[in-house]
């Protein structure tokens, strides 16, 4: 029995010794690089120390600024380069960032230095400035035309120069893109064949939803058609497209979203109408931002000021804002024009307002 008790015994007082031991190696690791810390800081210079010093300060402010990951500025990572170029031990003194940033910051520094001081300066260009201006215009009226075609045009007209020249200077009008028109030249070259569709839902005075059905030329902004429903089905969407185009012919593209009313019934009387309908990519609103637009200018100019009582009575609201809308409200996008501009009284100096939707908005014309 004691010989078990001494075997116990023996095991706990060796498992305090070890215990003790990895302590007391964890706690001298600190003291010891301290220490050796110390011992080659005696054979540095004073300059030195206010070097690193200062360093480690500018670290410090920086990281203050922040909780999280310190976010540096530009003259932020000048000075830190400036400073540990004047200290000898910098690797071990940075502690935000990594020395291999710290060099790459030079090295960009260096770069930037040596392209300014390459540029030419007060050295007027060799080409023309009329030749200049040309390709410059050329670039801007012409989306899809390269340097090649450029210069091409160029030739006809008598003027030689080389293609990296002429693509200089297109740089500084058109930034480089892939091959095929973009989404805004499309946009812009078809806009008198496009309309673009949607709807915008709000709640009735007894927060019930309702639906409303808009429909927008892109070239003269004007609402075409809008729509009030409690349950908007694909038939009924069909149905306010056909009321759209029966008095006038449709237009040669449509753009949807990829919402469940699009399909069947109304892809079919889109077809019928000789309309080939875009459907935009999914969460992509900028892709139908000429409809967004709309929606959110019916938002806050009409149905956030308006206890909406049910649907007759939306479809009354919606349909003085349209009127409004189309005869009355001037657009950026047109250059401050209405979409459906009246002929003004050749006569008449005096100014009278007729107030729209109960004087939300009112409309001022010349009295004749």
């Amino acid at each position: 029995m004691y010989s078990f008790l001494l075997h116990d015994c023996r095991q706990c007082l060796s498992h305090l010794i070890d215990r003790i031991e990895h302590w007391a190696r964890e706690s001298a690791r600190p003291v010891t690089g301290l220490l050796a810390g110390a011992l080659a800081d005696q054979t540095r210079s004073r300059h030195e120390f206010i070097a690193e010093n200062q360093l480690l300060r500018q670290q410090l402010i920086q990281v203050r600024r922040q909780i999280r990951k310190p976010q540096l500025r530009p003259w932020d990572r000048l000075l830190l380069v400036i400073l540990a170029s004047r200290v000898e031990t910098w690797a071990s003194a940075i502690l935000i960032v990594k020395p291999g940033t710290i060099l790459r910051w030079h090295r960009r520094g260096f770069q930037l230095l040596w392209k300014r001081k390459s540029q030419p300066k007060g050295r007027e260009p060799r080409i023309a400035r009329q030749t200049i201006e040309l390709i410059k215009r050329m670039a801007r009226e012409n989306r899809l035309w390269g340097a090649e075609r450029i210069r091409g045009e160029l030739l006809k007209l008598g003027i030689r120069h080389a293609k990296s020249t002429i693509q200089r200077y297109i740089r500084t009008v058109r930034p480089p893109s892939g091959r095929g028109p973009s989404w805004r030249s499309f946009l812009r070259n078809h806009s008198r064949h496009i309309w673009a569709c949607d709807f915008v839902q709000t709640y009735d005075i007894f927060f019930r939803p309702i639906f409303a059905f808009l429909i927008i030329e892109l070239d003269s902004r004007l609402l075409v058609q809008v729509g009030v429903t409690r349950h908007p089905t694909s038939e009924w969407t069909a149905q306010q497209l056909r009321n759209a185009t029966a008095w006038s012919s449709g237009p040669r593209f449509l753009i949807r979203d990829g919402d469940g009313k699009y399909r069947h019934t109304f892809h079919e009387a889109v077809e019928s109408a000789g309309i080939r309908p875009i459907r935009t990519p999914y969460r992509a609103p900028n892709a139908n931002a000429y409809c967004e637009r709309l929606i959110g200018s019916v938002r806050r100019e009409c149905l956030d000021h308006v206890i909406i009582l049910g649907e007759r009575h939306m479809e009354s609201v919606l349909g003085e804002y349209q009127r409004y809308y189309n005869d009355a409200r001037p657009h950026q996008g047109l250059g401050q024009r209405v979409p459906r501009p009246s002929n003004p009284p050749k006569r008449g100096d005096r100014v009278v307002s007729l107030p729209v939707l109960d004087g939300l908005h009112h409309d001022y014309r010349l009295a004749a």
